[in-house]
Order: structure tokens, then C-alpha cells, then sequence
């Protein structure tokens, strides 16, 4: 079965209340099994709006991605992150193996 990610830009505009975000999605990823492949590091734009935070997980199906992001605990940290930062998700699925 195909892995699901979630590719995520952000534009943090206050990062000391982003940190409240991280705190409460980490919820949300822990019980979805979600493994962070890329976040926050170096980076090159190269084509489209900038976002200083580039953000992937892995998880084991599309389906795990999308029960994440649809999840209570998730919209509960999304709450957070709204105030905090706007960006864009998108929620895709692997190659099959």
C-alpha cells in the first residue's frame, strides 16, 4: 500500500505562539503515526510563493493523512496555527511500492 504525506509551506508571522501549534499538533501526529521526512531546514524556492517553513510527513496510507488532518485533535491545533501563521497543505498520496 502506498505511503500518504502531507506537503505543507508555511509563513509563520509570530513564531513564539507557533510554538503553541507545534505542541498541539504533535498530538494529532503522535496517534496518526506520522514521521516528519522534512521541517523547517534549508531550502531553495525555486518556483512559486515563498514560504520559510517547508514541512513533510510521512504516513503508512492516504487515508492516515487525511483521519490526521480531519482529525479533532488536528482542527484543534489548527485553531492555534490560523493565528499564528497561514500556508498551504496538501495532502497526497506515494508511489505503490
Amino acid at each position: 500500500m502506498p505511503k500518504g504525506y502531507w506537503i505543507a509551506h508555511v509563513a509563520v508571522r509570530d513564531p513564539e505562539g507557533y510554538k503553541d501549534y507545534v505542541a498541539a499538533s504533535r498530538i494529532a501526529f503522535e496517534k496518526y503515526g506520522a514521521r516528519a521526512l522534512a521541517r523547517g531546514g534549508a531550502y531553495e524556492q525555486v518556483e512559486g510563493e515563498e514560504r520559510t517553513r517547508n514541512v513533510v510527513l510521512e504516513f503508512d496510507s492516504l487515508k492516515a493523512a487525511q483521519d490526521c488532518y480531519h482529525s479533532p485533535e488536528y482542527q484543534a491545533a489548527k485553531a492555534i496555527r490560523l493565528k499564528y501563521a497561514e500556508g498551504q497543505i496538501v495532502l497526497v498520496e506515494g508511489v505503490a511500492p
